[in-house]
């Protein structure tokens, strides 16, 4: 009995594993295919404006939001921490390095991935089911040229601006919340940061931002791709619900390898 449980769990963990493996080898060849036609925008630069709206522009309000709350909650996380062991002088300084290195860039990603991931798997799944990509091809257009590159071009761009953005509000949201709940002026905190800042850190939430914003719309993309025309609505909801997972997850692990080599 329980050596036919253990061959089940192998069997299961092997099948998983398997398919994660191939399932990174499609995205990376998917990924080239991208490449490929990158040398072809320099007459197309419109497309990629019109994607960087979609993608960055229309996604800063999300990004406001959800940064004014980063920099509250790691305020008092920090204060719950620290409490009676060490004087307030150095809340910046944890607050910063925690924002710019980990928190900011993270959960701006995961934030981005429910928004920008999701639009986009659903929006290529559906031309899919409707053939309207099929209709591109009989008129010898190229979707990746048209419709996949740009999206993922963009990504990788627009994401460090939005990591940029994000981090700048999470901490003056940090600087007021702890200047009117735990007494912690601006100089005070500002000068906590500036101690133990290093230029390593941004470079540590730009490569991060980067990373995390080709994996999102690699994701969404490659999936919104891979829908079947025959599959209808449940394979658009399917093919969105995979975008989002699978960029999540990659999003988590990507962040730790980045920061193995860069921390």
């Amino acid at each position: 009995m329980v050596k036919r449980v253990l061959d089940n769990a192998a069997e299961m963990f092997g099948a998983a594993t398997r398919e994660s493996v191939e399932q990174l080898g499609a995205i990376g060849l998917f990924f080239w295919d991208v490449l490929r036609v990158t040398p072809r925008f320099a007459t197309r630069f419109h497309l990629l404006v019109e994607q960087a709206m979609r993608i960055g522009v229309y996604s800063i309000p999300l990004i406001i939001l959800i940064s004014i709350f980063t920099g509250a909650i790691t305020v008092w996380q920090t204060k719950y921490f620290f409490q009676d062991l060490v004087p307030y002088s150095i809340l910046g300084t944890a607050v910063g390095k925690v924002i710019l290195t980990d928190l900011g860039p993270v959960l701006t990603a995961l934030v981005i991935t429910g928004r920008v991931g999701a639009m986009l798997a659903a929006e290529l799944g559906t031309m899919k089911v409707t053939e309207q990509v099929d209709a591109m091809r009989v008129l010898a257009l190229d979707p990746f040229l048209y419709l996949l590159a740009p999206r993922v071009l963009v990504g990788f761009v627009m994401m460090p601006v939005l990591g940029v953005f994000s981090c700048f509000l999470a901490i003056v949201s940090a600087q007021v919340i702890a200047q009117l709940a735990l007494g912690v002026g601006p100089y005070t905190f500002y000068n906590g940061m500036r101690m133990l800042f290093r230029f390593q850190d941004v470079v540590i939430m730009l490569v991060k931002s980067c990373v995390f914003g080709g994996v999102i719309t690699l994701s969404g993309c490659y999936y919104g791709y891979l829908t079947l025309t025959t599959s209808g609505a449940v394979g658009v909801g399917r093919s969105t619900n995979r975008a989002v997972v699978a960029a999540s997850v990659l999003i988590l692990v990507t962040n730790l390898i980045v920061a193995s080599i860069l921390m």
